[in-house]
C-alpha cells in the first residue's frame, strides 16, 4: 500500500559525503514521522535519524553534527545528508515512515529495501 524507494548509496572515501533519498508512493492519506535506520550483518538495526511532519529532528549520538535529515512533504520524500563519513558508518541504510493509507483509521510502519553505504579508502 505504501512503497519506499531509496537511492543515493554507494562507495565513498573516509571524510567524504553522500546524500540518501527515499520517496514514498502509493495509496497515501498522510505521512507522519520519517526516518533512517542502519544495520550491519549480524547486528541489530539501529536508529540514525528521524524527522516529524513539522520538521522536528532526532539523531543518534554517533551521527550528530555530521548527518542532516530533511524532508519535502510535497514530494513525500526524506533525505539524509551524510558528511565526514567514517568507516564505521558502513552499513545498509533503511528508510522508514509511518503512514495512513486511504480507507484506514490507523498509522502503520513501512520500510524501504535498503541501500548500501560503504566508507573505505
Amino acid at each position: 500500500q505504501v512503497q519506499l524507494v531509496e537511492s543515493g548509496g554507494g562507495l565513498v572515501q573516509p571524510g567524504g559525503s553522500l546524500r540518501l533519498s527515499c520517496a514514498a508512493s502509493g495509496n497515501i492519506f498522510s505521512i507522519g514521522t520519517m526516518g533512517w535506520h542502519r544495520q550491519a550483518p549480524g547486528k541489530q538495526r539501529e536508529l540514525v535519524a528521524t524527522i516529524t511532519s513539522v520538521g522536528n529532528t532526532n539523531y543518534a549520538d554517533s551521527v550528530k553534527g555530521r548527518f542532516t535529515i530533511s524532508r519535502d512533504n510535497a514530494k513525500n520524500t526524506v533525505y539524509l545528508q551524510m558528511n565526514s563519513l567514517k568507516p564505521e558508518d558502513t552499513d545498509v541504510y533503511y528508510c522508514n515512515t509511518k503512514a495512513i493509507v486511504y480507507g484506514s483509521s490507523w498509522s502503520s510502519d513501512y520500510w524501504g529495501q535498503g541501500t548500501q553505504v560503504t566508507v573505505s579508502s
